[in-house]
Formats: structure tokens, C-alpha cells, sequence
């Protein structure tokens, strides 16, 4: 019988970030420009979009399992704990399906305290968590992977908290989802072996290896540049270029995938990714916070 420590375990913890902080991002934002916010509700969605996450994780590691793209030998396999024989490979399955009718239930909480319009993104979040296995054996995970995390999940807090469009508040969120592209990058760049012998084709696999460096370095590169010129435009304040106190990782994590020449070399770099979309994106809420006072 599975431990609370393997339940947890199984919706891959370490991911957080990459649901958590655009919503974060964009609730720091809003709170700089306006002050006054439903915390309530704002927390509401930091909740919703972590548990969609972790019911996304479940479903896809099922799937993975299935298609054979995981099995015992892998490098950073994800769903070791189905590998071991901890879970059942349905369990995994009506877990992150059980996860994906919670977060549909506060959800709907959500919009029976807002507007339609946070409904309809919902929709297409919920829409695309599922579809998310399908489209990354055919090579547009990416893009469902940044719909759902840069535009979707700061659209939906936006018109949770303003009940309306902000495209500001979209601009200052959505750089974070080209870090959360990267943490995805990395995996299938590593993985580009193991999906060719399961018959999977990502997004790495297709642009082949040089080019799959050279589009994480523009993964990596690209928020930055964006903030920076946000605070040229007047949109952000100055305070956030601290985000750049996060560039040395940036510049750590290319490096890796630059040097790397078989997939062991880039075997944490997934989790590194991780790890600079939190540093990042934390530097920028507590930034935008900071901005609200001054």
C-alpha cells in the first residue's frame, strides 16, 4: 500500500512553479496597480491552477506509461512510482482524474463569484490539460504547454481579480511561461532517444539537436529581455530588474545545454529549469509588491 509521502510524490511536487507562478506574477501585479484585492479569490486561483497541474501530471504520466515512452532504465523518468509497482497504472490515472473534478469544482466556485469569462478559460485550460499527451507525441506540447501556463492561467486570474482584459497584465505574465516552455524543453531534449524508440515525436525530436539548444537559450533569454523592456515602456516599475539576480542560472542552465553531448549530461536540467522559473518569478512578485508601497 502506497504511503501520504508516495501520494504526494506522484504529482511530481518539484513542477509547482511553473502553476503557481504565473498566477503569483499576475496577482503581485494587479495588487501593484490597483492595491486593493480579493484575496480570497486570488488565492482561489493559485489553488485551482496547482491542482490542474498536479491532475495533468497524473494523466500524462499514465499515458506515458502506456505508450511506453517511460520504462524501467529511463533517465529522469517520471512516474518511477508506477514503474516500481507502487501504483497501478489506472490508479495514477482516477487520481489525476479525482484532482481534475476538484479543481473543476472550484472552478466553478470561482465563476459563481466572478464573471462567464473566467469560465470559458477554464474550459479551455481543462481542454488542453487533457489534450496534452496526444499533442506532445505530435510535436506541439510546447505550445499547449505555454497556452496553458502564459496566457490561460494569467488571463483567467486577470479576469478573476479585474473582471475584465488587462493586457498588462498579461505582458508582465506571460514571460514566465517561456520559462515553464523551458522546463518541458528540457525534458524532450533529453528524452529525444527514448521518445524516437516509442514512436513519440516532441518538439526537440523534430527541430533536431542543435536547434533544440539554440531554441532553450532563447527560452532562457527571452523573459529578460521582455521585463526590460516593460520597464523601459513605463508598464513595470524599476523594481522589477531584479529579476536579473536570476540571470547567473539562466546562464548555468544554457551552459549545460550547450556542453551537452548525450543525455546524462542534461539530466537535472529539467528540474533546474524549474528551479529558475521559481527564483525568477518570485524575485518579480515580491518586486511588484515592493513597487505597491513605494
Amino acid at each position: 500500500m502506497a504511503t501520504v509521502k508516495q501520494w504526494f510524490l506522484a504529482v511530481r511536487p518539484w513542477s509547482f512553479p511553473a502553476s503557481t507562478m504565473p498566477a503569483l506574477v499576475a496577482v503581485s501585479y494587479i495588487f501593484y496597480n490597483n492595491f486593493q484585492i480579493n484575496w480570497l479569490m486570488a488565492s482561489a486561483c493559485v489553488v485551482g491552477a496547482l491542482i490542474f497541474h498536479f491532475s495533468g501530471n497524473l494523466i500524462s504520466d499514465y499515458f506515458d506509461y502506456k505508450s511506453g515512452v517511460d520504462s524501467e532504465g529511463n533517465i529522469g523518468q517520471t512516474n518511477l512510482l508506477i514503474i516500481k509497482g507502487i501504483f497501478k497504472p489506472k490508479t495514477i490515472l482516477w487520481y489525476g482524474i479525482a484532482l481534475g473534478i476538484v479543481g473543476v469544482a472550484l472552478g466553478l466556485f470561482i465563476v459563481s463569484q466572478t464573471n462567464i469569462g473566467v469560465l470559458y478559460v477554464g474550459l479551455a485550460g481543462f481542454a488542453l490539460t487533457f489534450l496534452y499527451s496526444p499533442l506532445k507525441y505530435n510535436a506541439l506540447g510546447d505550445l499547449d504547454i505555454f497556452l496553458i501556463f502564459g496566457v490561460l492561467i494569467p488571463l483567467g486570474t486577470c479576469l478573476t481579480l479585474l473582471g475584465k482584459v488587462d493586457c498588462n497584465v498579461m505582458a508582465v505574465s506571460v514571460p514566465v511561461g517561456f520559462f515553464v516552455v523551458g522546463i518541458l524543453h528540457a525534458n524532450n531534449t533529453r528524452d529525444r532517444e527514448i521518445d524516437h524508440a516509442a514512436s513519440t515525436r516532441s518538439f526537440a525530436m523534430l527541430i533536431g539537436l542543435r536547434a533544440a539548444k539554440i531554441y532553450y537559450t532563447i527560452l532562457e533569454i527571452l523573459p529578460y529581455i521582455a521585463i526590460i523592456v516593460l520597464v523601459t515602456l513605463g508598464i513595470t516599475s524599476w523594481t522589477t530588474l531584479a529579476v536579473l539576480l536570476s540571470l547567473p542560472m539562466a546562464i548555468k542552465n544554457i551552459k549545460a545545454m550547450k556542453s551537452s553531448q548525450k543525455p546524462e549530461d542534461i539530466a537535472a536540467l529539467d528540474g533546474m529549469s524549474a528551479k529558475l522559473v521559481l527564483v525568477f518569478s518570485m524575485l518579480l512578485v515580491l518586486a511588484n509588491v515592493i513597487s505597491a508601497f513605494i
